[in-house]
């Protein structure tokens, strides 16, 4: 999970990674629009298809110069944040009931280079349908060759715009192949070290127990999808059909405005109150898939934030002093962020994460820590977006798929 804000502890990677990518099918679709427009464009030779990463790469590295780690400061933290993870790890299992499968090593420090190069795979998987839009294919017109070469420019910048603003904000991340690839072995940890440095003077917080802090959070993630492997099976499900449908939209966005007008013709029809821009622009099973999804992480984000304050508490005399700083941080974002965030889907749902905690300790308040214990179960026992919202429903549904003994 990705801890790309400061002002929070950890997000899902699959959420920063999935909803940047669908804010950039809609640059796409805008790049489609001024390359229609414009009389002349020099064609150049290009790496095919329709993001350069080399060219994303580079921008993302040239926001990121400096704040490097040495070998043997690498080496140090290494050794550091393994040896906080194995204290978290015995007292996670203890409040969870589950186990963590062993790992020979789980844990590293990155620079924000490091973490720019350990989640460029990660990006390209979530850009394949993007990907599809390839002008440079044999059998291209002139016309579609020079829409795609603008497109092509646009896009890497953007892409490397969004890795360069991600990788200054990163903390911590727990990351796990996802896409049809099988894990290596253990889903790893990272710690982003200058970025925890920065955020540790600025907030002025005790060094070994804010590092303590982020790892027990991390180490939280490793339980939910470790300890329980249909997770990460069915969420990568849910994401592999998520990724058909964005396939989708893209043939509608080869067409170019007419494509575009089609999508952006949802978005007067389907638009709610309380839906994002994102969802606006979705069909109904698009939107369908993208509650579930949405809810599972509440679930994953709730859950986690639960066992951090239900454990974290006893383990960190200063635990209540660093969540009071992180949210007044995330309280003072500046105008500036906040509009980067909304207009990229960073922001989005936020409020929903927060109720992902609110259903967690509902259930708990309610029946019992066992309870909440069962959106671990199977696929079955994961609440709905109405469910989270509503915990009593979800209590309700649960008790009757359980026969009651007697």
């Amino acid at each position: 999970m990705s801890a790309y804000e400061n002002a929070e502890a950890s997000k899902s990677p699959f959420r920063d990674r999935r909803v940047v990518a669908v804010g950039a099918v809609a640059g796409a679709a805008l790049g489609a629009w001024a390359g229609q427009r414009m009389r002349s464009f020099a064609q150049q030779d290009r790496p095919q298809g329709m993001i350069d990463w080399e060219r994303a790469r580079a921008t993302a590295l040239n926001m990121n110069r400096g704040h490097t780690l040495t070998a043997v400061e690498r080496e140090r933290l290494d050794q550091y944040y393994g040896g906080l993870v194995e204290h978290c790890v015995p007292i996670v299992s203890n409040y969870t009931e589950s186990h963590l499968p062993a790992s020979e090593q789980r844990t590293f420090a990155f620079d924000r280079v490091d973490w720019i190069n350990a989640n460029l795979d990660g990006f390209k998987r979530m850009f394949a349908p993007i990907e599809e839009m390839d002008t440079s294919r044999p059998g291209a017109n002139v016309a579609t060759r020079l829409w795609g070469g603008l497109n092509q420019s646009v896009l890497s910048y953007e892409v490397g715009l969004l890795l360069g603003y991600l990788a200054r904000r990163v903390l911590g991340q727990y990351d796990l192949a996802l896409l049809g690839r099988e894990p290596v072995g253990a889903g790893k940890l990272y710690y982003v070290e200058p970025n925890i440095r920065f955020l540790e003077q600025t907030l002025k917080l005790p060094k070994d127990d804010f590092r303590m802090w982020l790892a027990l959070h991390e180490t939280t993630h490793a339980f939910e999808f470790e300890a329980h492997p249909w997770v990460r099976i069915h969420f990568n499900s849910l994401l592999e059909t998520y990724m058909e449908f964005m396939k989708q939209d893209v043939e509608y966005l080869k067409q170019g405005v007419r494509g575009l007008k089609t999508i952006a013709g949802r978005a007067r029809t389907k638009r709610s109150a309380d839906s994002s821009w994102l969802e606006a622009v979705m069909t109904d099973e698009q939107r369908s898939l993208f509650q579930q999804m949405q809810a599972m992480m509440c679930v994953i984000e709730g859950y986690s934030n639960h066992v951090m304050n239900a454990v974290g508490k006893r383990l960190l005399p200063t635990y209540d002093l660093i969540s009071k700083r992180f949210e007044e941080r995330q309280q003072q974002r500046s105008p500036a962020e906040q509009l980067f965030a909304r207009l990229t889907g960073l922001d989005v749902k936020m409020e929903q994460y927060r109720a992902g905690e609110r259903f967690i300790e509902e259930v708990v308040k309610e029946r019992s820590h066992e309870m909440a214990r069962r959106v671990w179960d199977a696929p079955e026992y994961l609440p709905t977006m109405d469910e989270i919202r509503h915990p009593a429903k979800w209590i309700a549904r649960v008790d009757a798929m359980v026969p009651a003994a007697g």
